[in-house]
C-alpha cells in the first residue's frame, strides 16, 4: 500500500485587510495596498488529507456536551449586561459588558485607548472586590509594568484587586488567566501577543487570528469578559485580518482630535446592544472622564455677544450634541480669497456661500471666510447648513444673533430649507440647555410637539431664516 504524503499548501495573505491569494502579488486586490502580502503555510491534518468522505463525517461527529433544549427553558441571566462603572462606556455597550463577551476597542495611536481601558479596569476591580468576585487582570504587551503603574497613579486607577502583567506570549497570558481566574481580562494590545506554535511575527495575519481565537475560546469557556485593544491602519481601518472583526462580539471605535480634549466612542458592531449610541469623554492631564453632558465643551459663553456665531444641534447616532458654529468674514488683499474650515464639511460650506451670494446677495467672493466649530466638535451632517449660513450672514453684516437662538436644517441650492431627521430630539436638547427660540424647517414642523420654553419658528427659505434670526439685517 502506497504511503500518503502530507501536502503543504502555501497562500499569501494581506496584512492590512486579510485578502488571500494563491500566489504572491505586488498589490493587494482587496485594499489596493502595495507590498502587504505575506506568505502563509498550512499543513492539513490527518482528517483533511483523508480522501474518504464518510470517514471525514465520522471524524467530525462527537457527543454534545449538553443536550439541545427548548429555547424557552434556556436561562438568559448569564447573558445579562453588567455595568462597568464607566457610564459612557455602558451607554455604548447597551447597559454594560456581558460575561463571556469579547470587545475590540480600536483607535489611532495617542487617542487614549490604554488610558480608557486602564480606568475601566480599575473601576471594574473596585466593583468586583465589593461583590466578592475575582480580580481584574490587565495584560500589557506594549509597555512595562512600571510604565502602566505610573499612568495608573496619574489617573487614580490603583486598586488592590487590579492585577498587572507585562507579557507578549500567548502561553504566558493563558497561564496568568489560569492562575488568577479573573472576572475581567484586558489585553493591550492583541497585535503584540504572539504564540510560539504559530509561524510569523506578532501582529501578522496568522498570529492575530490565532491569538484572538484563543482568547475568544477562553472567554466563552470561562464566562470572562475580555477587552482587546486593536491598532488601526493608515486608512483608519482595524489592523489585522478582517475575520477578527467577525470573531469578536463588539467592535468599538475610539476617535478624536489629538489636539482637542473631546473623545467619542462608537459601537460599529454590537451583538448585545445598539450600534447608534455615542459615548463622550474628556481627556485631560488627570485622565479620562465620561461626559454625560458635553455641552460645556461645544458652546462658548460669548456666542450671543459677538457677530458670526450660531448654535445648532447635531445627532451622533441617537444622541443629540449641541455645537456652536463660528464664522469670520474678513477683507483680503490677495487675489484669491481663502476658504478655511475646521470641524465642518468644506464642500457644504462652499455650497452655502454660493447660495447666500445667489439668493440673498451676500457676496463673499472678495473676502476671506473662516468657518469653525467650538471645542473640536465635528458638524458634518446636512442639518448644520442653516446654522452655517446664519453664522456667515451674521459675520458679513456685523450683526450678532439673538441670545437663546438655535437653528438646524438642510439648505438646498435653490435656497429652500429642507426637513431633517430627529427635530423633536434636537428641540428637547435645546430646551434642556436653555435656548428659547429655534429656527427649524417648515416641512414637517406641523408634527412637532412644543418643547418646554422653546418657541419654534418654521422657515421654508434661507431668506426667511435670516429675517427671523437677524431682523435688523
Amino acid at each position: 500500500m502506497a504511503s500518503r504524503t502530507t501536502r503543504v499548501r502555501t497562500s499569501y495573505v494581506c496584512t492590512e485587510c486579510g485578502w488571500t491569494s494563491p500566489k504572491w502579488l505586488g498589490q493587494c486586490r482587496g485594499c489596493k495596498a502595495w507590498g502587504t502580502l505575506e506568505e502563509l503555510t498550512e499543513t492539513p491534518g490527518a482528517d483533511a488529507s483523508c480522501a474518504n468522505g464518510p470517514e471525514l463525517v465520522r471524524a467530525a461527529t462527537a457527543r454534545p456536551a449538553t443536550p439541545a433544549r427548548p429555547i424557552g427553558e434556556v436561562s438568559a441571566e448569564e447573558a445579562r449586561a453588567r455595568p462597568t462603572g464607566v457610564g459612557e462606556l455602558d451607554r455604548v455597550l447597551g447597559g454594560g459588558i456581558v460575561p463571556g463577551a469579547v470587545v475590540l476597542l480600536a483607535g489611532e495611536p495617542g487617542v487614549g485607548k490604554s488610558t480608557l481601558l486602564l480606568d475601566v479596569a480599575a473601576r471594574a476591580a473596585t466593583v468586583a472586590r465589593r461583590r466578592g468576585e475575582g480580580p481584574v487582570l490587565y495584560v500589557t504587551g506594549e509597555e512595562s509594568a512600571s510604565q502602566v503603574r505610573l499612568r495608573a497613579e496619574r489617573i487614580d486607577a490603583v486598586d488592590p484587586a487590579l492585577l498587572l502583567a507585562a507579557e507578549t506570549g500567548l502561553g504566558a497570558l493563558l497561564g496568568h488567566v489560569e492562575a488568577v481566574g479573573p472576572s475581567l481580562l484586558v489585553v493591550d494590545s492583541v497585535q503584540t501577543i504572539a504564540s510560539t506554535r504559530i509561524e510569523g511575527s506578532a501582529g501578522g495575519v496568522t498570529q492575530v487570528r490565532a491569538v484572538a481565537g484563543a482568547l475568544i475560546a477562553v472567554a466563552k469557556e470561562r464566562g470572562i469578559p475580555v477587552l482587546l485593544v486593536g491598532h488601526v491602519t493608515k486608512d483608519g481601518g482595524i489592523a489585522g485580518p478582517r475575520v477578527l472583526e467577525h470573531l469578536v462580539d463588539v467592535v468599538c471605535q475610539f476617535e478624536g482630535d489629538r489636539h482637542a480634549r473631546l473623545r467619542l466612542l462608537r459601537a460599529i458592531k454590537n451583538r448585545y446592544g445598539p450600534t447608534d449610541e455615542v459615548g463622550c469623554f474628556d481627556l485631560g492631564e488627570r485622565g479620562i472622564v465620561g461626559l454625560a453632558d458635553p455641552s460645556g465643551l461645544f458652546l462658548s459663553a460669548a456666542r450671543s455677544q459677538v457677530p458670526g456665531t450660531c448654535a445648532t444641534v447635531t445627532l451622533e447616532g441617537r444622541r443629540p450634541m449641541p455645537v456652536e458654529i463660528q464664522a469670520l468674514v474678513a477683507g483680503t488683499a490677495a487675489g484669491s480669497p481663502r476658504r478655511t474650515t475646521s470641524g465642518v464639511d468644506h464642500s457644504r460650506v462652499a455650497m452655502a456661500l454660493a447660495v447666500l451670494a445667489a439668493r440673498l446677495g451676500v457676496d463673499t467672493s472678495g473676502t476671506d471666510v473662516y468657518v469653525s466649530t467650538v471645542g473640536g466638535a465635528r458638524a458634518v451632517e446636512p442639518a448644520t447648513d442653516l446654522a452655517v449660513a446664519l453664522a456667515v450672514v451674521s459675520a458679513a453684516r456685523n450683526l450678532p444673533t439673538p441670545a437663546g437662538l438655535i437653528a438646524f436644517g438642510e439648505v438646498g441650492l435653490t435656497g429652500e430649507v429642507r426637513a431633517t431627521v430627529g427635530i423633536q430630539r434636537r428641540l428637547a436638547e435645546a430646551a434642556r440647555l436653555g435656548f428659547d427660540r429655534a429656527v427649524v424647517p417648515l416641512a414637517g414642523s406641523e408634527e412637532l410637539r412644543d418643547a418646554a420654553g422653546v418657541r419654534v419658528v418654521p422657515v421654508g427659505h434661507v431668506g426667511e431664516a435670516v429675517g427671523a434670526a437677524l431682523p435688523r439685517g
